[in-house]
C-alpha cells in the first residue's frame, strides 16, 4: 500500500469478481453491491473465481489506489461465499496472513471438553 496510507478496516469480498473491473468498476461494486463507501479508510479486497489473483482498492488523500497480487502456482485462501454477509472483516495482520498463504478458516480451536467429575 501506499506509504502514509491509513487503514482502519479490511473487507473481503466473498463472491469472487470479474477481474476486467478496474477502480470504477470495483468502487461502484463497494457502493451498490456492498452497500459501502468506498472513499473512507477501508481497504476493500477481491478475488478472482480461480483464486489466484487478488485485487485490493482503498481511498487515499486525493484518488484510489488499486493493487492487484497474482499467484504463479497457489491458489488465496478464501471465505465461503454461499449465504451470510457478502464480506468479511479482516485485520491488517490477518491480509498479511492471508497474502502470504495461510488458511485463517481451517484453523480450528481445541475441542471443548465436558467433564463431570475431577477424579
Amino acid at each position: 500500500m501506499h506509504p502514509g496510507s491509513r487503514i482502519g478496516a479490511v473487507y473481503l469480498c466473498r463472491a469472487p469478481v470479474d477481474f476486467r473491473k478496474q477502480i470504477d468498476g470495483l468502487a461502484a461494486l463497494v457502493e451498490q453491491e456492498l452497500a459501502m463507501s468506498p472513499f473512507g479508510d477501508a481497504l476493500f479486497v477481491f478475488v478472482n473465481r480461480q483464486h489466484n489473483k487478488v485485487k485490493a482498492l482503498y481511498w487515499h488523500r486525493n484518488g484510489f489506489c488499486l493493487w492487484q497480487k497474482r499467484l504463479e502456482k497457489e491458489r488465496f485462501a478464501w471465505p465461503e461465499s454461499g449465504g451470510g454477509a457478502p464480506i468479511h472483516s479482516l485485520t491488517l495482520q490477518e491480509l498479511e496472513w492471508l497474502l502470504e498463504g495461510f488458511d485463517l478458516w481451517a484453523n480450528k480451536p481445541h475441542k471443548t471438553l465436558n467433564y463431570q467429575a475431577v477424579s
